[in-house]
């Protein structure tokens, strides 16, 4: 079970912090809201991702690793359009945020993500985090892949 929480980005401070980064491609084989199918290229590792429904911050969520030969040859089967990020690593007040900072049409999109052990844990945010998108559709990565950069999005940038 993957409980999540997301948040705009509000300021480049998440660099000077962060203690490591990755460059991710990954595309969409299905976008059906109860059961999404991600391929993901991380740095060199590839990944083959199953997702339910988001109910409040949860999901259900299995992830396997597969060669990183077979994810690049499934990105190119996946629905339009592949997202690139790069994804900065920042622990802050014990908890990991994972900050993506996107590229090509989603340029100036920065969002942090927190994964939680209960929906109700208490979060200290980091200064670098503004407005909750949590329950957002419009900022989940399947549907930045189809629909782009959401219009209320202030550019960080």
């Amino acid at each position: 079970m993957e409980i999540e929480r997301k948040f705009i980005v509000t300021s480049d401070a998440y660099r000077r912090m962060a203690s490591a980064s990755h460059h991710i491609a990954q595309g969409y084989l299905s976008r059906d809201p109860d059961r999404t199918v991600r391929v993901r290229v991380r740095d060199s590792e590839g990944f083959l991702t199953v997702k339910g429904r988001t109910r409040g911050f949860s999901r259900e969520e299995f992830e396997y690793a597969v060669g990183e030969a077979d994810a690049r040859q499934m990105l190119a089967l996946c629905l339009p359009v592949v997202v690139e990020k790069t994804r900065w690593i920042v622990d802050y007040a014990g908890l990991r945020w994972e900050v993506d900072e996107f590229h090509g049409s989603l340029q100036g999109l920065v969002v942090a993500e927190v994964e939680l052990e209960s929906e109700d844990q208490p979060v200290e945010l980091p200064p670098f985090v503004g407005r909750e998108v949590s329950d957002d559709p419009a900022y989940f990565n399947s549907s930045l892949s189809i629909h782009g950069m959401p219009a209320d999005t202030p550019n960080t940038n």
